[in-house]
């Protein structure tokens, strides 16, 4: 096997349009609900696709991509099982930072804040969202457990398939949503000779304030 690169020389310039801070929203929501809507315009793929960023009690750190499900005046919204790794680290530890790339746009946004499960009728229309096999997949799956295989799982699908045919899959009570409540949301926008533009909106009591940062 081939010497792996000790290091990835980087080659890319960008050459986005400037973010300024008289053309940006004064609520940080706002401005994301604009950028959300130009990277599905745009098309890029999956603009709905998050890192998710949790720590247990003691700090260490863990990272994962889901899906933002929606958000409001109040935060972002994930679903996820509540047993499962994430879920027991933001029990312990209710703190979590997103971060969203759209690199078509040459765009990032950055997230971070205290977290809240959203109330069992949010969670329940949540649920009713997901695809029958997506419900079935989520009560088969103790997820983040080991398993024994792939076969046993599959296995596990078909017997609750059976087991609920002809009526609705229930919501279990350990699945449901978690609305991430910003405190800080950063705006990144590529710019020439990685001067990039980066926006940052600090949560101060009910107002939100607007900072540049260094690149």
């Amino acid at each position: 096997m081939p010497d792996l690169p000790r290091q990835v020389v980087a080659r890319r310039d960008y050459a986005g349009t400037p973010l300024l801070e008289d053309a940006v929203a004064t609520d940080p929501l706002a401005q994301f609900g604009r950028w959300f809507a130009e990277a599905v315009e745009r098309g890029v793929p999956e603009p709905d696709a998050m890192a998710l960023a949790t720590a247990t009690a003691d700090g260490a750190p863990s990272s994962r991509m889901v899906l933002l499900k929606g958000w409001d005046e109040r935060g972002f919204v994930f679903c996820t099982n509540y047993d499962s790794r994430k879920g027991a680290e933001l029990a312990a530890n209710p703190r979590a930072a997103l971060t969203f790339r759209w690199a078509l746009l040459e765009r990032q946004v950055r997230v971070s804040g205290r977290t809240r499960r959203t109330s069992a009728a949010e969670s329940d229309s949540w649920w009713a969202l997901r695809p029958r096999g997506a419900q079935l997949g989520a009560l088969a799956s103790a997820q983040s457990s080991v398993i024994p295989s792939r076969d046993w799982l599959d296995a596990r699908v078909a017997e609750l398939e059976a087991e609920h045919a002809g009526r609705d899959v229930p919501r279990p009570r350990w699945w449901g949503g978690v609305r991430v409540l910003p405190e800080t949301v950063e705006y990144w926008q590529g710019r020439p000779n990685r001067l990039h533009d980066r926006l940052r909106y600090v949560r101060r009591g009910r107002r939100w304030t607007v900072e540049r940062l260094a690149p």
